[in-house]
C-alpha cells in the first residue's frame, strides 16, 4: 500500500530536524565564540593592563627615591594642591613623578590631610612615606635665636641672613611695621623679647617677629606686676627703658639690682643718669668702638648726659633678669659705678669715691697688683664727665651676655 501524504510527512521529519533545525542550533554556539573572541580577550586585556598599572604603581609608590642629597628641605605652602607640591618638590631637588604623585594623593584623600609647613626628604625615602609625612604634619624645625642686647637693627639683620625664613617685609618703615602689630609705640627699639625662637622652615619674618614681640609684652606685664612700690619708673615701658640701660651697662648677675638702684637714685633725686651706652645708641654708625669727653657732650635724644630722666625708648632688647631688676631696684645710697674689668662693678656714693675707682680701674693709675687689667667693652658707667679726662679713654664697664655693639 502506498504511503499516505501524512506518513510521507512523517517520514521527512528527521530531515527537517537535521537539516533547519540543527542549523538553528549551531548558530547561537558560532556567536558565543566570536563574543568570546570579541569581548572576553578585550577585558582581560583591559584586567591584565589594569593590573599592571595597579602594580606598577604600587612598586612606584614604595620604591625609595635617588636623591642628590641626604636631606633636601621642601616647604609646602599654604593652600597648596597635589601639582603644586609635586612641584615644589622637584624644585627642591627631590625627584618625584608629578602626576603619580597627585593621583596618589588623590585616591588615598591624603590631598585633604596636607598641612603647609618646611618638611624634610631624607634618602630612601619613598613618594608615599612622603606623602603620609605632610599628612602628619611632621614638619622639620628650625631656630633662631635674638640675643639680650641685641638692637632691632641686628634682630632685622639676623632674620634676613637665616635662609629657612621667608621674606616678606622688605623695606617697610618701622612705624607701619608697629602699626601692623596692633602696637601704639611707633618705635620698635626693646619691643621684641630675646629669646630662642622654633620655627618651621618657610615661616615669615613677619610671623617671627609678631610672636617675639607678643612674648615682650606677655613678660613685660607679668614683670610690671611684680614691681616694688614707689618706684622711679611710673609705666611698664618706662620699666622696659630702664632695663634696656641696664642689660647693656652689666652682664653680672648679683650687680643688676644694684646698677638699678643708682639709676633709680639718680631719678628720684633729678640727678641725670649719664651713662655710656645711651650715648652710643646715639650715635648711631657714627660709634667706632670708643667714646670721647666730645661724644658725651654732643646732644642726642638718648644721651643722658645732656639730657635729664630716662631716653625716650629703650636702647636694646632687655632680657628677663633686667627687667625684673628695673622693678626691683636694690635699696642703698649708691650714686655712681665703674667697671673693675673683670666682669663686677665697683659702687660708691659719692664723686669723690667714683674718681678714685676711676682712676684704679680704668686709668691704670694703681699697681697690677691691687686692680686687674681692664677688659675692652663697649659700654661707660654711670658717672659725671667731669671723672672722663680726655683724651684719656672713658670708663667702659663689662659688656652684657650676648651684647654685640
Amino acid at each position: 500500500m502506498p504511503p499516505t501524504r501524512e506518513g510521507a510527512c512523517r517520514a521527512f521529519r528527521p530531515l527537517l530536524w537535521t537539516g533547519k533545525a540543527a542549523r538553528s542550533i549551531k548558530l547561537p554556539g558560532l556567536m558565543k565564540k566570536r563574543l568570546r573572541y570579541f569581548v572576553l580577550w578585550p577585558l582581560l586585556l583591559i584586567v591584565l593592563a589594569a593590573a599592571a598599572a595597579v602594580g606598577a604603581a604600587w612598586t612606584w609608590m614604595h620604591r625609595p627615591l635617588q636623591l642628590p642629597a641626604d636631606k633636601i628641605d621642601f616647604v609646602v605652602d599654604p593652600g597648596s594642591s597635589p601639582r603644586t607640591v609635586a612641584r615644589a618638590l622637584n624644585a627642591a631637588g627631590v625627584p618625584i613623578w608629578e602626576p603619580g604623585f597627585v593621583w596618589m594623593a588623590r585616591l588615598s584623600e591624603q590631598d585633604k590631610l596636607m598641612k603647609a609647613g618646611g618638611y624634610q626628604a631624607i634618602n630612601g625615602d619613598t613618594p608615599w612615606l612622603l606623602l603620609q609625612r605632610m599628612a602628619r604634619g611632621d614638619m622639620t624645625q628650625r631656630q633662631i635665636t635674638f640675643l639680650e642686647g641685641w638692637t632691632f637693627r641686628q634682630i632685622r639683620q639676623a632674620l634676613r641672613e637665616n635662609p629657612d625664613v621667608k621674606q616678606t617685609l622688605g623695606d617697610i618703615d618701622d612705624e607701619a611695621l608697629m602699626e601692623r602689630l596692633g602696637s601704639d609705640v611707633k618705635h620698635p627699639e626693646g619691643l621684641f623679647f630675646p629669646d630662642t625662637y622654633v620655627f618651621t622652615p618657610g615661616s615669615t619674618d613677619y610671623d617671627l617677629l609678631r610672636r617675639a614681640y607678643q612674648e615682650g609684652q606677655r613678660i613685660l606685664n607679668d614683670t610690671w606686676a611684680k614691681r616694688q612700690s614707689d618706684l622711679a619708673v611710673a609705666t611698664p615701658y618706662e620699666a622696659l627703658v630702664l632695663a634696656s640701660i641696664i642689660e647693656k651697662e652689666t652682664g653680672h648677675g648679683p650687680d643688676r639690682r644694684r646698677v638699678s638702684g643708682v639709676f633709680a637714685n639718680r631719678l628720684k633725686i633729678g640727678m641725670l643718669l649719664q651713662t655710656d651706652p645711651t650715648v652710643i645708641y646715639g650715635m648711631g654708625d657714627a660709634y667706632q668702638g670708643r667714646i670721647r669727653k666730645r661724644d658725651l657732650q654732643t646732644d642726642t635724644p638718648w644721651n643722658t648726659y645732656t639730657r635729664p630722666g630716662l631716653p625716650p625708648t629703650p636702647i636694646a632688647a632687655a632680657g628677663r633678669a633686667a627687667l625684673l631688676a628695673a622693678v626691683q631696684p636694690e635699696q642703698h645710697k649708691y650714686l655712681f659705678f665703674v667697671s673693675r674689668g673683670n666682669g663686677t662693678s665697683e659702687f660708691s656714693v659719692n664723686l669723690s669715691e667714683h674718681n678714685r675707682n676711676v682712676s684704679r680701674y680704668i686709668l691704670g693709675r694703681s699697681s697690677p697688683a691691687t686692680a686687674p687689667a681692664p677688659a675692652p667693652a663697649p659700654a661707660a658707667p654711670a658717672g659725671p664727665p667731669a671723672s672722663i679726662p680726655d683724651p684719656a679713654p672713658e670708663p667702659q664697664p663689662e659688656p652684657a651676655q650676648g651684647q654685640d655693639q
